[in-house]
């Protein structure tokens, strides 16, 4: 049985016009600088960056992560699409690259003639640091070697990972019947893998990525925090192309109960992270601790309010809603409407973890904003089209396909 996807024109072209639009914004938010000398100007053009580029590198890994967690599982209800989150997580390096890229420049190269970084407070001259005894007691870790040490270390380990996985799935096709040593050689190195994406996505990366633009606060749930938030929308990203290919007439083998269990992880997750939402916040807006309420004062009552409430009710009350019922998480529209809702939910969950740090008072979210998401979502369907389009849908040869063909959730 074959199952190969032909990327359509339209696909193709709605991808191109996305990431011609990306570029034509990043050109017009770049010329805008040459008019403007204002911090807030040149802070806002970087954080966008840095926004997307974190947001799509976390959750394509996700999809890494996804294959490692149920092969160390010998799970067997996500191989009738596993292609889809091995495409996803094979094109980890380039969201990767794009946000070492960002990373880089903002933490190296941001420093104004004052010697202040805007954004990245913690890179800032030695002479401005003296005078901050706070993140001085924090140098061991906040410096710029550790951040470039782990950031390297975090997207290319991420990025081996997900090529790694990809190969060894489509050399299982060619390997005999019944042949188990790529099966275990998977098992293991999922193992290994859930040991990195614990020492980064769950520890270090989101502490330097995102929490030291605070650097005056810090939450011991925070890692946590923005992995429920990346795996809720990697998992819901997964279902879009699960709905896409299936309406394409491709994945033959997907069924409506595979379906049903994507939708349960998005729903579920949903819930888990209002958990950790809601922990974070409560401790710390109850323990009144200036250093740490200034955190939540700016988002929830400052500026930023109407983000903290939407944030809330679209990634909460909308999931518990809507997805809470069987039905709706076997209802394509419904699927790929909450799909849509949670990516962009967790987009704003992410704009509000990045901006009101170095923009306290001056937030937006208008072309460059959009315009920059568009482009990133562009790269993505391009990317994700493409590897899924070199070879079959179908795991052939995988040792639990039978199992997945009977599967009921």
């Amino acid at each position: 049985m074959n199952d190969r996807f032909v990327i359509p024109a339209r696909l193709r072209n709605t991808s191109i016009a996305l990431i011609v639009i990306g570029v034509l914004t990043l050109i017009a938010g770049a010329a805008s600088l040459l008019t403007s000398n204002a911090d807030t100007d040149r802070s806002r053009f970087w954080l966008v960056l840095l926004q997307d580029a974190v947001f799509f590198t976390l959750i394509t890994t996700v999809s890494v992560f996804i294959q490692a967690a149920v092969s160390l599982a010998q799970g067997a209800w996500i191989v009738s699409f596993r292609r889809i989150p091995e495409a996803i997580g094979a094109n980890v390096w380039i969201f990767g690259s794009i946000a070492l890229l960002v990373l880089m420049i903002i933490a190296f190269g941001l420093t104004d003639a004052h010697g202040v970084n805007h954004i990245y407070p913690w890179a800032s001259s030695a002479e401005v640091l003296k005078h901050d005894p706070i993140i001085t007691g924090k140098s061991a870790f906040l410096n710029k070697g550790m951040f470039a040490f782990f950031s390297i270390t975090a997207v290319g380990l991420w990025s081996f990972f997900g090529l790694k996985f990809r190969s060894m799935s489509l050399a299982q096709e060619n390997a005999p019947k019944n042949d188990t040593k790529i099966y275990w050689k998977v098992f293991r190195l999922s193992a290994v893998f859930l040991l990195v994406y614990a020492l980064t996505q769950m520890s270090t990366i989101p502490w330097l990525w995102i929490m030291s633009i605070d650097a005056h606060w810090f939450s011991t749930l925070f890692s946590w925090y923005t992995f429920a938030s990346a795996f809720v929308s990697g998992m819901s990203l997964i279902m879009l192309w699960i709905v896409y290919l299936k309406n394409q007439g491709n994945l033959v083998m997907v069924t409506t109960e595979h379906m049903h269990d994507v939708g349960k992880f998005m729903f579920a997750f949903s819930i888990f992270w209002t958990y950790l939402w809601f922990s974070q916040y409560m401790l710390i807006w109850y323990a009144n601790v200036p250093e740490e309420t200034t955190y939540f004062k700016m988002r929830q009552q400052g500026p930023y309010s109407i983000i903290f409430y939407a944030n809330f009710i679209i990634n909460f009350t909308m999931p518990i809603i809507i997805l809470m019922a069987r039905p709706s998480k076997r209802n394509y529209f419904t699927v790929t409407f909450m799909a849509l809702v949670i990516i962009f939910g967790h987009w704003l969950d992410y704009f509000q973890m990045v901006m009101p740090g170095p923009l306290k008072a001056h937030w937006h979210i208008n072309w460059y904003e959009i315009g920059i998401f568009m482009g990133f979502a562009g790269i993505l369907i391009m990317a994700v089209s493409r590897t899924l389009s070199k070879s079959s849908l179908i795991a052939h040869n995988n040792l639990l396909i039978k199992e997945t063909a009977v599967h009921i959730a």
